[in-house]
C-alpha cells in the first residue's frame, strides 16, 4: 500500500492510500474555499459527568446533494471536489465541518455558568472514502480493499493517538439516511476525541471490577462464552468471530472480534487483517438480505483509548447496529431509551442471528 500524503486549496490535509505502488497522485485542488472554521465549544453537563460539544458551525454543512454534485466523488476536468484525483482506491481528508479541530479559536470559550465549564473542542475529525464508486457499499467491496480500508484506519489511528490532547480514536461508519446520513457516497469517518467517552469509560469500568474479581479479561470471557454457546453466532473463520449480543439493544446488532486480544486496529497481524473482510462482508451482505433494501446500520470500532489507565483491559471489536426492525419499520429511540438509557429490544437476539445466518447473502 502507498500513502501519499497533499493540501487542500483551504490548508486541510487529505491522504490517498493506494493499493498500487506506482500510483501518481499529482492531481491539485483547484477550488477557492474559505478557511477551515474555528473549533467547537465543550460544555460540562455536571449532572452526569459528561462533556457535550456545540458545533454550531455544522449547520451549513452539505445536505443529501443530488449524486452528480458528490462532494466525496474524483474530481473531473469540469468538477473539482473534496478529492482532487480523477480516480482512487481510499481516501481519507479533514472534514470541511468537523466536530472538533486543532485549528486555533478565534476566542477563548466562556462559561455560560459557574456550574459548567467549558473548553475548546479541540481534536480532529476526518471522512474515509471507501472507493471512488458513488454507486458502490461497504458490503460491495473487495476483500482486498477491506484490507486497504483497515490499513487506512490503522495508520490515522496510530497518528491521531499520538497527537497532544487526544484520548479516543472513534472509527465508524453511518450508512442510510435512516441514520442521518447527509452524504450517500460509501464512506466513513475518524473522531480523533479530547476525552474518553461515556461508553469506552463504561466498559472500562465494567472490565475493572471483573479483573478485581476474576483476574480474567471481560471481552475475552464474553467471546468465549458466544462462542461456546453458538446460538447466536453468524459467521466466523479461524481469526474472527461475528455474533448478536446475548444483551443486543437493537433489533439488529452483530459484534465482529478478533479471537486473540487486541487493543487497537494498529495490533493486528497481516492474517487477522486479512481474515476480517470474509467474515463482515458476509455479514453485511446478510443484513442487505433480510428485507426490503439495503440494511441501515452503523458500524463502529472500539479500540483502546490512547492514555487512559486501564487501557490494557479495553479489547478491539466492531459493533454493528441497525435501527431496522421489520421490513418497513424503524426502532424509534423514544422515551425509555432516550431519556432513562434503558433500551427495549422488539427482536429476540436468537431470532435476530437466525434470521441473519438464513439469509440469502
Amino acid at each position: 500500500m502507498k500513502k501519499t500524503l497533499i493540501q487542500l486549496a483551504d490548508g486541510r490535509e487529505l491522504m490517498y492510500f493506494d493499493e498500487r505502488d506506482d500510483a501518481v497522485r499529482s492531481e491539485i485542488d483547484r477550488r477557492e474555499l474559505p478557511p477551515p472554521p474555528p473549533p467547537s465549544e465543550l460544555r460540562y453537563d455536571p449532572l452526569v459527568d459528561e462533556w457535550v460539544a456545540i458545533a454550531a458551525h455544522r449547520q451549513t454543512r452539505t445536505y443529501l446533494p443530488p449524486s452528480d454534485e458528490c462532494p466525496l466523488d474524483p474530481s473531473s476536468p469540469e468538477r473539482s471536489t473534496e478529492i482532487p484525483a480523477y480516480d482512487y482506491d481510499v481516501a481519507v481528508f479533514e472534514n470541511r465541518f468537523p466536530s472538533f479541530s486543532h485549528r486555533p479559536p478565534i476566542a477563548p470559550p466562556v462559561a455560560p455558568t459557574p456550574m459548567s465549564p467549558v473548553r475548546v473542542g479541540a481534536g480532529r475529525c476526518e471522512v474515509v472514502c471507501f472507493t471512488s464508486d458513488h454507486n458502490a457499499s461497504f458490503a460491495s467491496l473487495s476483500p482486498q480493499r477491506v484490507r486497504t480500508v483497515l490499513a487506512a484506519l490503522a495508520d490515522r489511528t496510530a497518528e491521531l493517538s499520538a497527537m497532544p490532547g487526544i484520548e479516543q480514536v472513534f472509527c465508524f461508519e453511518n450508512r442510510g439516511e435512516e441514520i442521518g446520513v447527509t452524504l450517500r457516497h460509501p464512506h466513513g469517518q475518524i473522531y480523533a476525541y479530547p476525552f474518553v467517552p461515556p461508553h469506552t469509560s463504561r466498559m472500562l469500568a465494567a472490565a475493572r471490577r471483573h479483573r478485581e474479581r476474576t483476574g480474567r479479561l471481560l471481552f475475552a470471557d464474553v467471546l468465549e462464552a458466544e462462542r461456546a454457546a453458538g446460538v447466536r453466532v453468524v459467521a466466523a473463520n479461524e481469526h474472527w468471530t461475528a455474533y448478536v449480543p446475548a444483551a443486543a439493544r437493537w433489533p439488529f446488532e452483530v459484534h465482529v472480534a478478533p479471537h486473540r486480544h487486541v487493543l487497537d486496529l494498529t495490533d493486528l497481524t497481516d492474517e487477522e487483517s486479512a481474515a476480517f473482510g470474509p467474515v463482515y462482508l458476509d455479514v453485511l451482505r446478510r443484513c442487505d438480505a433480510l428485507f426490503d433494501g439495503p440494511l441501515p446500520y452503523i458500524a463502529a470500532w472500539h479500540q483502546a483509548p490512547a492514555r487512559h489507565p486501564d487501557r490494557e483491559l479495553a479489547y478491539l471489536h466492531l459493533q454493528l447496529t441497525s435501527v431496522r426492525r421489520a421490513a418497513g419499520k424503524l426502532k424509534y429511540l423514544a422515551g425509555s431509551e432516550s431519556a432513562m438509557g434503558v433500551f427495549i429490544n422488539d427482536v429476540r437476539p436468537e431470532e435476530a442471528a437466525r434470521m441473519l445466518r438464513e439469509a440469502q447473502a
